[in-house]
């Protein structure tokens, strides 16, 4: 099992910009795809941005496209979430997850991460 702790969460202003980061411990982080997901109050967990195993393949959802940037540092067992130009409706706790099986293609699923974080909380005042 991976251990996730995030960091990095806080409050801005809208079009202000925020760095998330994922430390990871536990088992072995270079094998494994990496996850950013979001919930707002009264609305479900949704995928935000996924990275491959080795961060040369990445996938975005569409509302933070061209906003936001995932990396993954594999010698840091660390993976990132640059935020640029946040919005409001950016606002919600954000979750680092890892996926399940070494190896595996990233898709915009919850369902293939089962090693979850604790969150950090993002707020975007207008």
């Amino acid at each position: 099992q991976l251990q996730m702790v995030e960091s990095g969460g806080g409050l801005v202003q809208a079009g202000g910009s925020l760095r998330l980061s994922c430390a990871a411990s536990g088992r072995t982080f270079s094998g494994y795809a990496m996850g950013w997901f979001r919930q707002a109050p009264g609305k479900e967990r949704e995928f935000v941005a996924g990275i491959n195993w080795s961060g040369s393949s990445t996938v975005y959802a569409d509302s933070v496209k061209d906003r936001f940037t995932i990396s993954r540092d594999n010698a840091k067992n660390t993976v990132y979430l640059q935020m640029n130009s946040l919005k409001p409706e950016d606002t919600a706790e954000y979750y680092c997850a890892g996926h399940t099986y070494p190896y595996r293609v990233v898709k915009p699923t919850t369902s293939d991460f089962g090693s979850w974080g604790q969150g950090t909380q993002v707020t975007v005042s207008s």
